[in-house]
């Protein structure tokens, strides 16, 4: 072996175990989800290159000066999880260990001699030297890890910037791992809470659809979240007609689903005339902007329409919704229902809202839908779009549930797995 090669293999000799040691300790320090499992496996790794004969921690976050906590202690008997049982915690003032916590400052004292009376001294009594690391949290030495050796002169004080930089790297990784972990059980409790809106949500929909005389009906619905804002209704009148309400709230989550139980409990205690449909729209328009839409900017497009059985005859009207597809099966031809429009609900009080009809024939097929059906988006930005739901319904299904299967079945292949961005829902409604 020449020269040169030894002298650039015996570093490397060298340094091979300590790097092996530390590249174990990273591993193992990556593998844990649990900050209290990665505390104790740090700890284990440290003794083997810093021993001590005591280990404490301490923290003073939330105290103020004189005041600390010791959060850990090697000479306890059981040990504390100090994120979990903070109330077992000895909260303790004064004296060296509240001097060195309070003073940000990474310390080694060479000769030790503690009061009776020190607080400390319970602990460190034996102690002939110490080491303080603080752990720096927002500029401030919130916490910090305090190590004993009986024998006076126990620590290297060359090695102190080491330790200071070690400590506090890896007292960020624990601190990042709590916060991800406390995230977490909120974000479990926030699912919970919004699933539980859900629920409460989906209570309020039909639980089946009626049997209206001369319709066949089916409806589709999918939220994005555990909770949305889109809504249907359908409401049997005094006369024999019946109503047809379809709504979408601006936004997405509890704030839209609130906002859609809102506005079908404005309906169903709604009280006055049942015809035409646009007085149950002022009625809902007024309560809305009075009380809810007005005061967090959000608005309600709905659109109702009232069927008779007898004549086939619907009369409608919409607050900014979007148009119902009719399809007539008899020479093919697809329109919309849109000669009854007026603003969304909830944003101005002085909205006018009219009426306008249409008269059904048999195998006619009146499509409701919110806007999460055509502006359902694929991977490459590309929105569905009301052509290609016109495209699936030149195919005439025989029943309603038949013809939302075909325009789900499209909307699914065309998002291609792209996730939902809003809520979907659709009404058929056959003429039989």
């Amino acid at each position: 072996m020449t020269r040169t090669s030894l002298q650039h293999e015996l570093p490397r000799n060298q340094i091979g175990d300590h790097l092996d040691f530390v590249v174990q300790t990273m591993r193992e320090m990556s593998s844990q989800t649990d900050p209290e499992e990665m505390v104790r496996a740090y700890v284990r790794r440290v003794e083997q290159i810093l021993p001590s004969d005591k280990r404490m921690s301490l923290s003073r976050r939330g105290l103020e000066y004189p005041e600390f906590r010791i959060t850990r202690f090697s000479g306890w008997s059981e040990m504390i999880n100090p994120w979990k049982q903070k109330d077992r915690l000895p909260r303790l003032q004064g004296g060296l260990l509240a001097d060195l916590i309070y003073g940000n400052t990474p310390r080694i004292l060479d000769q030790v001699s503690l009061n009776p009376d020190d607080p400390a001294y319970e602990y460190f009594a034996d102690a002939g030297s110490l080491l303080a690391i603080p752990l720096f949290d927002g500029g401030e030495g919130i916490n910090m890890v305090v190590l004993s050796r009986s024998k006076e002169f126990g620590f290297e004080h060359d090695r102190l910037p080491d330790w200071v930089w070690m400590s506090n790297l890896f007292g960020r990784a624990t601190h990042t791992l709590v916060i991800a972990e406390e995230l977490k059980t909120a974000y479990k409790a926030l699912d919970q809470e919004m699933e539980s809106v859900g629920r409460i949500q989906r209570n309020l929909l039909p639980e089946k659809l009626p049997r209206i005389p001369t319709l066949d009906l089916a409806a589709y619905y999918q939220t994005s979240q555990r909770a949305g804002g889109d809504h249907y209704e359908c409401i049997e009148l005094p006369d024999g007609r019946w109503g047809l309400l379809i709504a979408d709230v601006s936004g997405h989550g509890t704030s839209a689903a609130v906002i859609a139980a809102i506005t079908h409990g404005l309906a169903t205690a709604y009280n006055g005339p049942a015809f035409p449909p646009s007085r149950l729209l002022t009625h809902l328009n007024s309560h809305l902007v009075q009380r809810y839409t007005n005061r967090i900017g959000a608005f309600v497009t709905l659109f109702y329409g009232i069927y008779d059985p007898a004549t086939h005859l619907i009369t409608y009207s919409s607050a900014g919704h979007n148009p119902p597809r009719l399809k007539r099966c008899r020479d093919g031809g697809i329109s919309s229902l849109d000669r009854a429009q007026g603003l969304p609900l909830g944003i101005t009080e002085d909205a006018d809202y009219h009426d306008a009809e249409y008269q059904l024939v048999p195998s006619d097929q009146l499509i409701l839908y919110t806007d999460g059906i055509t502006e359902a988006m694929n991977g490459k930005n590309g929105m569905f779009g009301v052509e290609r739901l016109d495209q699936v319904l030149e195919t005439c299904m025989r029943t309603a549930d038949g013809l939302i299967n075909s325009v789900i079945e499209a909307v699914n292949e065309f998002a291609a797995g792209h996730p939902a961005d809003d809520d979907r829902t659709m009404i058929v409604a056959r003429v039989s």
